[in-house]
């Protein structure tokens, strides 16, 4: 039986290149995104190049009606790997944010990963089989607004599931990334020319990483050397700096 895996956000940027990764390890594909000629574009694409088997649903996971239809196709077909990847930013500080772009945000990063993942994992659970990645980011570590707190909640999530499943072979992982080039940025209307050229990754580099640290069981995955040793910063250097860098970080967006 030919394995199947679903992508969210799979059009763009770090989903497009789990989507390719994925293919080129003949994984059949459940292709997740809001835009559909850029939906059928890929599948036809993937098809054509790797010899797999696509399907393709068109959903604004942003909506209940759009997690519905994902969360739909998960109980009534065999999913052997989910990646949560479906995002979006914003450069906006919470006070002067619309209260609809952060429900947004909270319903596209926190709810529905959460809610895909609980319904796949009880059906991988009973065939000991599966891998989740949820796509997190460095900046779950800083304060920087909802999204780094979205992203805090998916990160912690991810690790007290791979806890809770480390008797079975099913696998949870969380992706934390920094600066990757995607159009994440330009969608999110951020300006990012004051961010040094060290720090940014590839997406594709960053991705074959994220699976390979998943098949060997990490909880986390932080790719790059700039990040690892961001990582070892943030946990050593008081909290109160660390919630100034992040606000830094967010004021440099916009």
């Amino acid at each position: 039986m030919s394995s199947w895996a679903v992508v969210t956000g799979a059009t763009a940027g770090i989903g497009e290149s789990f989507s390719r990764l994925l293919a080129s390890n003949k994984y059949n594909l459940v292709l997740v995104a809001r835009d559909l000629p850029r939906l059928q574009e890929r599948a036809q694409g993937l098809e054509a190049k790797f010899g797999i088997k696509t399907h393709i649903i068109q959903a604004d996971l942003a909506t209940d009606e759009g997690c519905l239809k994902v969360e739909r196709f998960i109980v009534e077909n065999q999913i052997d790997v989910l990646i949560n990847n479906a995002g979006f930013g914003t450069s906006k500080a919470f006070t002067t944010s619309t209260l609809e772009i952060e429900q947004q945000l909270l319903d596209v990063l926190v709810r529905t990963p959460m809610r895909l993942m609980h319904v796949a994992l009880p059906l991988m659970k009973q065939r000991n089989k599966g891998i989740i990645i949820n796509v997190s980011s460095v900046a779950g570590y800083i304060a920087g607004g909802s999204y780094s707190a979205s992203k805090s909640y998916l990160t912690v999530l991810t690790e007290s599931l791979h806890t809770e499943l480390a008797a079975t072979d099913v696998k949870v992982s969380a992706l934390c990334p920094g600066f990757t080039r995607t159009e994440f940025h330009q969608r999110g209307k951020m300006s990012m020319k004051g961010v040094p050229n060290f720090l940014w990754l590839n997406s594709d580099r960053l991705v074959e990483q994220s699976w390979k640290d998943a098949l060997k069981g990490k909880a986390v995955s932080v790719p790059g050397w700039q990040y690892k040793l961001l990582m070892f910063i943030v946990n050593v250097v008081p909290r109160s700096l660390v919630r100034k860098v992040g606000m830094n970080l967010r004021d440099k967006q916009r």
